[in-house]
């Protein structure tokens, strides 16, 4: 036990809870449901999670629990547990590729649920008793509450339900992260009342998650660094897509639907998210805001560079390679971040309220604007909805962004139908692609195909995306549809690797 986990471990009471990773892993028993902390993947738990895989591998014998997340976590908890045959079921979101497998060969039963909702279905008994709770730290309070790393999830209703409590406090998370936290957990309906948060720089809660010590089953020291992974540089696709959305946000201020200063602005995770957030570096937009699920390397670029004013969200998912900056920083971003539970992070009453900028990303859009962001040819899970559904039905503007073609071209991410709805098109305002911008606000079905195809479709399936709707609107009807070559769409390029339609 060395002195920087002394320094952590406040509660004297609790010392002889103090325990191996190994020791506390035999704590979870066959068939039980977990909560883990976490948020794409920050501050969710390693040792013991490592420590269990070790012991199912080496038992030989089945043993599988279900797994319930704040959204993704790093692979020494999805991957390692997947890899063992460890988990029955799993929920709400994930982005771990053998976890993702397991999802898909039907070894894991997989539950895809709006982020909002899950700390209060985990506290109204939806997914059944929480017999554990696992949970990262970087201190235990002298009462025994406990203070989270990197993210907060659903980790304070995890606590709230769970029989018993396994905490691991890690030491290779900074100690200046202490106070950055406003943990506010609303009551439970019919009691609730108003949550209380009118800007996103506002503070409604406490610094720690509360505890009650006679639950902590285990203390567990990790100096386990965060798996996180590094960002793909921006490309030109990404390039143009901020471009164009730079320049529609600024024609919203112009046409005095916007401020000058915008209104808070979500952003979604990955690659083109961070890129499209980062377009914003260069625009001559000034004292921006950020309420949103993850704070990603491009937001702290704007904060360091005084172009937004204070950032909201549930989780700090930082590249590697920013790592050591952010931690050298965080007590300057400890004035300027708020990290909150995401049941505040994503509540629908408060992006209505705030009046939120939605930026997410799509896997594709079809003609009418209804997205798929979650599955691949209406089949194959890729990550889950996420909190993009939160956003996107209650914005004041919802964007999705991508690029128009995947598949080095061969498939256009603009299409007749898409495979899977997650976000339908009552709930969508703004289509980007590197082509071009679709503002579909105000428009009818016939008119919304021919702005997504015009503006956002590659040219080299424009004719036959325009060929679809010419067919289709013969056939007559609202929303016009030709339902065999609709679906001949995917099923064709599912056999041949082309999207080209049969005639």
């Amino acid at each position: 036990m060395d002195a920087g986990f002394r320094e952590r471990m406040k509660c004297q009471g609790l010392m002889g809870k103090v325990m191996a990773a190994d020791e506390a892993a035999g704590l979870v028993r066959d068939g039980m449901t977990v909560g883990a902390s976490g948020f794409t993947p920050a501050g969710y738990p390693k040792a013991v999670p490592l420590a269990l895989a070790r012991m199912v591998e080496e038992s030989g014998r089945p043993f599988g629990i279900n797994l319930l997340t704040g959204a993704s976590v790093g692979d020494e908890l999805d991957g390692a547990l997947a890899r063992a045959g460890a988990i029955r079921r799993r929920l709400p979101y994930q982005t771990n590729g053998p976890m993702r497998d397991s999802i898909n060969n039907g070894d894991v039963m997989f539950l895809d649920v709006h982020l909002s909702q899950v700390p209060q279905q985990c506290r109204r008994g939806f997914y059944g008793p929480l017999d554990l709770a696992i949970v990262e730290a970087v201190m235990i309070t002298p009462e025994g509450n406990i203070i989270p790393s990197t993210s907060v999830g659903s980790t304070p209703s995890f606590v709230k339900c769970a029989r018993r409590i396994i905490i691991e406090i890690n030491t290779s998370q900074p100690l200046d992260l202490v106070g950055m936290h406003d943990i506010y957990v609303p009551e439970d309906p019919p009691a609730r009342r108003p949550i209380p948060l009118v800007a996103p720089d506002q503070r409604i809660g406490t610094n720690y998650i509360p505890c009650d010590p006679g639950r902590i089953a285990a203390i567990v020291e990790t100096d386990i660094v965060d798996n996180v992974r590094p960002l793909s540089p921006t490309d030109d696709v990404s390039r143009a897509i901020a471009s164009h959305l730079i320049e529609f946000l600024e024609h919203e201020v112009e046409n005095g639907r916007l401020p000058s200063n915008l209104l808070p602005l979500q952003s979604g995770v990955g690659s083109v998210a961070n890129a499209v957030l980062a377009g914003l570096l260069d625009s001559d937009f000034e004292g921006m805001t950020l309420y949103s699920e993850v704070i990603q390397d491009s937001a702290l670029d704007l904060l360091d560079a005084g172009k937004i004013r204070s950032a909201s969200a549930t989780s700090l998912t930082i590249s590697p390679s920013r790592l050591p900056g952010m931690y050298a920083g965080m007590k300057e971003y400890r004035n300027r971040i708020v990290l909150r539970p995401q049941e505040i992070s994503n509540s629908p009453e408060v992006i209505r309220r705030l009046g939120c900028i939605a930026m997410n990303t799509a896997i594709e859009a079809d003609i009418y604007g209804n997205v798929n962001s979650t599955t691949i040819l209406g089949s194959r899970m890729m990550n889950g909805i996420g909190g993009s559904g939160d956003f996107s039905r209650n914005a004041h503007l919802t964007i999705f962004a991508m690029g128009s073609t995947a598949k080095g071209g061969s498939v256009s991410s603009v299409v007749p139908m898409v495979s899977h709805v997650d976000h339908t098109e009552h709930d969508v305002h703004i289509i980007v692609t590197e082509q071009g911008l679709a503002d579909i606000r105000g428009l009818a079905p016939r008119e919304r195909a021919r702005a997504i195809i015009r503006n956002c479709a590659h040219p080299d399936f424009r004719p036959l995306l325009m060929d679809y709707v010419s067919e289709a609107e013969r056939a007559g009807g609202h929303t016009p549809h030709l339902l065999r070559d609709a679906l001949s769409w995917h099923v064709r390029y599912q056999e041949t690797g082309t999207m080209v339609m049969p005639r």
